[in-house]
Order: structure tokens, then sequence, then C-alpha cells
């Protein structure tokens, strides 16, 4: 008799959980992704701004689970779903497609950047939802003080706007400022570094509005102190490829743009849930069984593609929720019931510098060294691998030390980087 097939979509902290999870099970495990990493989000920020290697927090999923003899990999891009027939369509690297039959599937399909219907805002707004996009970020950062260094301008390229105040932009803000001041201090001798302007905006009222009102203005503050403009209640407008402009009329002279702001569900939870004929959110989401993760009787969704009593699309809660599935499936396979799934908070983290972090974790509201000690602890613990958890302490440390970065470097040739800026030759001053 064969195993059990389990299909798992996706292998962010959800998917990558829940084939953890299913180590022991008498089960086939298969892991579908499009690319060959896990990748740990919450720092790709420090990727972007050439604080760590792209390579510490993205380990090979065949890396992680070389032990695991029930688990496979295979690279794909999934394209549908026939839940009647149980199978996933699935489009292969060498061009061919394959069905591929399950048991039991599990969608975690993650999110995706949305600009608010505003899609062109791409072309001058640089998204950081995926490993390409930070190392693609990271080149557009230093090349813009490179180019400041011979520019008749240099303030013009030394203008930096990240949009969304949310935990991903002030961290990015406050990066960029260290950045900016401390880390490529005494390498850029032609640059005053207080020529360089980085602007903080968003919509909402405050910065980090999940977070309790103290350690809003105390990172408000501190943002202030690194030199960062903050914008809050400022809902942008129109933007193009030398700044944005507010509703109110205030615009914002930027040369590099970085977008923060929201995000949307995959692609992938529509198709899921015309598959099911389950129904989906204002923002896409998928909305699914509150109890065990279900979409159908054998079909599950996880992370930040569903709506799962509106909790928030951060990695925590797409962590229990694999675990949790898993532990379906496996009590599923030996004929018993699970227990109703059950979110723990534990809390919201937001580093601003690199001895300065806020937490807010139930009761306790931490800032300072204390935030920064607790964010790093949790930030380590939840990184796969020892390797990756040394060398990103490592770095940290190093930084915090000397201020100096460990991948400050621009992979793509200058020809290059202006055919895909769409800068003409005939338009740069000699």
């Amino acid at each position: 008799m064969s195993k059990h097939r389990v299909v798992v979509v996706g292998g962010g902290f959800g998917g990558l959980g829940v084939v953890r999870g299913l180590k022991r099970a008498d089960a086939e495990v298969t892991l579908i992704d499009r690319t060959n990493h896990h990748l740990f989000q919450p720092l790709l920020y420090q990727v972007a701004t050439a604080l760590l290697p792209a390579g510490d927090i993205a380990p090979a999923f065949r890396a992680i689970l070389r032990r695991q003899r029930n688990a496979h990999v295979l690279l794909g891009e999934v394209t549908g779903f026939d839940t009647a027939a149980k199978r996933v369509h699935v489009d292969l690297p060498d061009g061919r497609s394959r069905q591929l039959g399950y048991d039991t599937l599990v969608v975690a399909a993650g999110s995706r950047d949305s600009y608010f219907g505003h899609d062109e805002w791409a072309e001058s707004a640089s998204p950081m939802k995926t490993l390409e996009q930070a190392v693609a970020l990271r080149s557009k950062l230093l090349r813009a003080f490179e180019t400041a260094v011979a520019a008749e301008d240099p303030k013009q390229w030394l203008s930096f706007a990240v949009v969304g105040a949310g935990p991903t932009g002030v961290e990015l803000a406050g990066q960029l400022a260290d950045l900016a001041r401390r880390a490529l201090k005494g390498q850029f001798r032609e640059i005053d570094p207080r020529d360089v302007r980085i602007t903080l905006m968003d919509a909402v009222p405050h910065v980090l509005p999940p977070f309790s009102a103290p350690l809003r203005e105390h990172a408000r503050v501190k943002l202030e102190r690194l030199g960062v403009t903050v914008m809050t209640s400022a809902m942008v407008e129109s933007i193009d490829a030398e700044g944005l402009t507010t509703k109110d009329g205030d615009r914002v002279e930027a040369r590099t743009i970085i977008w923060a702001a929201g995000v949307q569900a995959s692609q992938l939870a529509r198709k899921l849930a015309e598959a099911t004929g389950t129904e989906t959110d204002r923002k896409g989401r998928i909305v699914v069984n509150p109890v065990d993760c279900s979409v159908a009787d054998d079909v599950f969704a996880i992370g930040d593609m569903v709506n799962l009593n509106d909790l928030p699309g951060i990695a925590e809660p797409a962590i229990q929720e694999g675990h949790h599935v898993a532990r379906v499936i496996k009590a599923r396979l030996d004929g018993r019931r699970a227990k109703p799934f059950k979110y723990l908070d534990l809390g919201t983290m937001a580093t601003i510098s690199p001895g300065d972090a806020v937490a807010d974790i139930r009761k306790l509201r931490l800032k300072g060294i204390i935030g920064k000690a607790a964010w790093a602890g949790v930030h380590i613990a939840f990184l796969v691998g020892w390797r990756n958890r040394v060398a990103v302490l490592a770095q940290w440390t190093w930084n915090l030390l000397t201020g100096r970065r460990a991948q400050p470097i621009i992979l793509e040739p200058m020809r290059a980087f202006e055919r895909r800026e769409g800068l003409a030759a005939g338009n740069r001053k000699a």
C-alpha cells in the first residue's frame, strides 16, 4: 500500500513548518516552491542595506531537509488546482507542465506587494518582498551614493523615501540612516553625510501602528535623531522617478523610493478559493476554518494568504499555523482528532538602530538596548540552521563595533543598470 501523499505549496515559515512537522509521519511529503531556498523575510531589509549576505537568511531547502527521508523538493511554479481529481498543476524549470497528485494539500503561497491599485508606481518605488528584489535594491542604494560622488548636484542622489511606517519601513529607514552616516563614513570622502535626506512616510497617524503609544513615540524620536524625516498622515497621491506627491500637495524629492506600505495575498489564494468554493476577503486572502486551517476536507491554507480570525500577516501566525496543520495531518493518519487551533500572541518587535529596538510583548514594553536584546534573541532563534545563526550574530556584532557592513557591493555593471532604469546616456551631463 502506497504512503499518504502530502503536497505543500510554498516554503515560507508556514509551509516549511508543515514539512518539518511531518518528519516522523507515515507519509511522503513534497514541497513545491518557485525558488530553491527558504527566505527569512524579517531580515530581508538587512540584505537590502548591505548588512547581511543574502545566503545568511536564505538556506536551501535541500540542505534544510537533507536528513528528512520522507521529504522531497520540487522546483516549480504552481499554476492551479484540481481539487476534484486531487491534483496540482505545476510548471517545471525545463518548460514542461506536470500534474502532481496528492492525498492532502497544504497551500502556503504567502503574499505580494500591493500598490493600492497603482501598479505603475512599482517602476519608481522599489518593492522588497523577495531575495532578488532585496539584492537589486542593495545595488540601487549603493549606486545612489556612487553616483552622488561625481554628480553636479549630489543632494539629488542622496534623497531617499520609504513609503510605509510599519515595522519593515521603520527598520529599513533606521538601517538606511546607519548605512549613510556611519557605515559609509570615511569611504565616501566626497560626500557630506549631512546632505543625505531620508523620509519615512505613511497615511496612518503614527509610526508602528500595532505598538503601544509610548513605544511608537520612542521609535519616532529615535528615527528623527538619526536624521530621518517622519511624515505621518501623509497619503501618497503620485510617484515618479524624482519623488512623490501627497494628497495634501506636499512634494518629497527622492531619487530612490522604497515601497513598504502594503501587501496582498498571493494570486494562488484566488485560484484555491475558486477550486474549493471558498470566499476571500477584500485583501484577497482566503477565509479558512479557524479550527484546523482547512478550506476543504483534505485541503489546508496557511500564512499570509489566509484570513484566520484576522491575525496579522507576520511570521508568528504562519509558524503556528504550520505546526498546527502538521499535527492535524498526523492525527488524521493515526485516526485521532487534533485539538482546535489556538493562537499564542508572542508580541511584536521592530529594530530602529544597531543598539535600539522596541518590543511589545503582552504587558511588557521594552525599548533601547533591552528591546534590542529581546529582538535579536527572537530573530536568531527563528533563523533556520546553526550556521546561519552564528553568521548573522557575527555580522551584527561586527557592525555594532565597527559600523562596517558585510556586502557593500553592486552586482550590476553600470550599463546594464542604465538600460534597466531607462537612464539614457544622452541625458547624463558630462
